[in-house]
């Protein structure tokens, strides 16, 4: 075990080299850059010296080849420095420490109402497979999984908030957020994160249900199912001690890969409901070519990812002993 994730530490740290150079290159390659933001303020009548051009170059980092900035953004990283945002002028570790809490208020919500509700609906599929009501649930199931998130938020704000005016339409708190006691104000962050929690969890929740009734209706064919239910065991007992038992080793693993995804699905949906989240901070922050702060959010994402992929690998060995990392 030991042997092994040493290994995966180390191709881990050369993907996450290989992919924040990656992004590096693409972001200055894009068209504009941090310039544009400073020279669109300008008095149109003013014109930049070159000295002032070049001076403004070097405060951005620009006046280098983007693989030497990159060298010099590396360097920063492996001393703890994330940089400083060009467009809010602060430093971006305090930018995504800012963030962080908001997104995982939506994401970990998400996440455990995802697993919570998965489970009974995936065994009950698996329980009723090839009835009326289980075919209705696969159906549904089916629509929402296919159903874009971005756009189910915004038939979420068109009837819940415009037209019936149930739930609030955007952003986190409401306007006399300061004013209200901390059990209204409790109420009034749920009230604002309900509608994105939705659009965070259904897309996951069909997925999840799926691939439980999907192994479930695998287990259920095996030979010791056969035998428990000969030996007199209740349908119940059957499905849940025995079949769920082992449909949940590949289902533990997916647990690994999903925050990151919850992650990344942040950057619409945060926007679309205003939402005070990493996903709106990397997308502005994409929109002003505001190199340190995207890279500081990439690094971030990309460590999600690797440890998820990471934690996939190890929680498949503690769910099944007959796993043996070394031998992968």
């Amino acid at each position: 075990m030991f042997a092994y994730l040493v290994r995966r530490l180390a191709l881990s740290l050369l993907t996450l080299v290989l992919i924040t150079f990656i992004v590096y290159g693409l972001i200055r390659s894009m068209p504009g850059s941090p310039l544009t933001q400073d020279l669109g303020s300008l008095d149109p009548g003013k014109v930049m010296s070159e000295e002032d051009f070049q001076r403004v170059l070097k405060t951005y980092g620009l006046d280098k080849p983007w693989y030497e900035s990159y060298g010099i953004w590396m360097k920063n990283i492996l001393s703890g420095e994330f940089g400083r945002s060009f467009s809010r002028k602060r430093e971006v570790s305090a930018l995504i420490a800012e963030r962080l809490g908001p997104t995982l208020l939506l994401s970990i919500t998400s996440l455990l109402l995802t697993y919570l509700l998965s489970i009974p609906i995936g065994i009950s599929a698996a329980a009723r497979s090839g009835k009326l009501d289980e075919r209705t649930v696969s159906t549904v199931l089916y629509i929402l999984y296919s159903f874009p998130s971005f756009v189910a938020a915004l038939f979420l704000q068109l009837f819940l908030a415009v037209r019936w005016g149930w739930l609030p339409l955007c952003y986190m708190t409401s306007d006399n957020y300061s004013e209200l006691s901390w059990a209204g104000k409790a109420m009034d962050i749920f009230w604002h994160a309900l509608m994105p929690v939705i659009c965070f969890t259904y897309g996951s929740l069909a997925y999840y249900s799926r691939f439980i009734k999907s192994n479930m209706n695998e287990v259920v064919r095996q030979d010791y199912i056969r035998t428990a239910k000969a030996k007199g065991l209740g349908p119940v007992r059957v499905l849940v001690l025995h079949a769920f038992r082992n449909t949940m080793i590949p289902f533990v693993t997916q647990l690994g890969l999903m925050l990151p995804a919850l992650f990344s699905g942040a950057i619409i949906i945060e926007q679309i409901f205003v939402w005070p989240g990493m996903g709106g901070l990397f997308f502005d922050a994409v929109r002003e070519r505001d190199y340190p702060t995207i890279m500081g959010l990439t690094l971030m994402f990309s460590v999600l990812t690797l440890l998820g992929q990471l934690l996939a690998d190890v929680l498949y060995a503690v769910a099944d002993p007959r796993v043996r990392l070394e031998n992968k």
